[in-house]
């Protein structure tokens, strides 16, 4: 390994000595760690597609059929409100925003908005493409489709306003999942990845990588294709980070190293 190492070095001297430039230097992204702060009960049966966290409430939505939208107690898992879905949809992503929430359909290209005191249906939209996830920094709905890329939609008129290649270590990373705004960045979960991606929402670019490798639950009946790492939630005022996975027996508040 030394040798080689050695003979590249000595490969790239010898370019910039014939060229006279000097050849790019790639950095690897950042990886940081974590440390568990507490558990909270989470149901087994919540193939979780989006989670978030809004005035001391833990909402989530879920894949599968039926899926559903619902409002969770944190402390001890209860269900506190619920909405189904109609059987031919496959629940994605959702988010909250001036009183609404706005769930994400997987195939369907539909997206239906709901009133977020008690779910009651206020509408729909419809996009291109797969339905992933939503998050939102306070102007505008951030979503997710699969692909590398982060659509920006008008809440309002659920327009498309633009978009952004996320990139690490300058390229394309794609399989882009559940979202979560936090202080500035887009956190992403990659799907069938342990880790989670911290996003410049401006450039796309990705600032640090959260390896949440040891946090797989052991012991439980889980599908390793299926039942991954999917769901993060921010409690903004109490600086808290959650963390779950599509239907594991436990939520975690982690704390980054």
């Amino acid at each position: 390994m030394m040798r080689l190492s050695s003979r590249l070095a000595g490969v790239a001297a010898g370019l910039l000595l014939t060229t006279g430039v000097a050849l790019p230097v790639r950095a690897e992204v950042p990886v940081q760690s974590y440390e568990v702060v507490r558990a909270y009960p989470h149901d087994t049966g919540a193939f979780t597609e989006g989670l978030f966290f809004h005035d001391g409430g833990l909402y989530e939505s879920t894949g599968l059929y039926p899926s559903f939208i619902r409002k969770v107690d944190l402390e001890t898992g209860r269900v506190e409100r619920q909405r189904d879905l109609p059987t031919i949809y496959f629940g994605e992503g959702m988010t909250t925003l001036n009183g609404k929430l706005y769930s994400l359909t997987w195939r369907n290209h539909i997206g239906f908005i709901w009133k977020l005191d008690d779910f009651s249906p206020l509408g729909g939209f419809s996009y291109p493409g797969e339905g992933w996830a939503l998050t939102t920094d306070g102007r505008r709905l951030i979503m997710s489709d699969g692909t590398d890329q982060l659509r920006f939609l008008d809440p309002e008129t659920l327009a498309e306003t633009g978009r952004v290649s996320v990139t690490a270590d300058g390229r394309p990373l794609d399989q882009i999942n559940e979202l979560e705004w936090i202080d500035g960045e887009v956190f992403a979960n990659i799907w069938q990845d342990n880790r989670i991606a911290r996003i410049d929402p401006e450039t796309g670019v990705v600032k640090a990588f959260i390896d949440l490798t040891g946090l797989v639950p052991t012991g439980a009946n889980l599908d390793p294709n299926d039942d991954v790492l999917n769901g993060i939630a921010w409690d903004a005022a109490g600086k808290r980070l959650f963390v779950t996975g599509k239907r594991w027996p436990q939520l975690f508040e982690i704390r980054l190293k």
